[in-house]
């Protein structure tokens, strides 16, 4: 999967709110850089129709042997919209065009998870 390509293949006949949790792996020592570019994003995103959450996360510290790190080279995508509709026109957004341009030098990996109630 390259950078801006999302498949997702439903045969409902119902809107339902789609998550998405991207696991982003950033080549060593390049992931505060990767995060200055998709924080720079942040903002169009937000502006997109039936964006309900789009953000970065890093892992936590202190808590020990509890928790499964991802390590110092990844970050996290968390991804809300309304509908499948509104994810698909995210992904072929102008910005998002922009950001994988951008980027795509910064990145090691990339696994995109498309979810969905239960």
């Amino acid at each position: 999967m390259t950078a801006g390509q999302v498949i997702v293949i439903f045969s409902l006949g119902e809107t339902i709110m789609i998550n998405v949790v991207a696991v982003i792996t950033a080549k060593p020592g390049m992931r505060d850089i990767l995060l200055k570019e998709f924080k720079g994003n942040i903002s169009a995103v937000h502006s997109e129709e039936g964006c309900i959450e789009y953000s970065a996360k890093i892992d936590a510290s202190g808590f020990g042997e509890i928790q499964a790190k991802y390590g110092d080279d990844v970050f996290i995508v968390i991804e809300k919209w309304e509908s499948k509709e509104h994810l698909m026109a995210h992904a072929i957004s102008d910005h998002m065009k922009a950001y994988s341009k951008k980027t795509k030098d910064l990145i090691a990996d990339r696994k995109i998870h498309i979810l969905m109630p239960a």
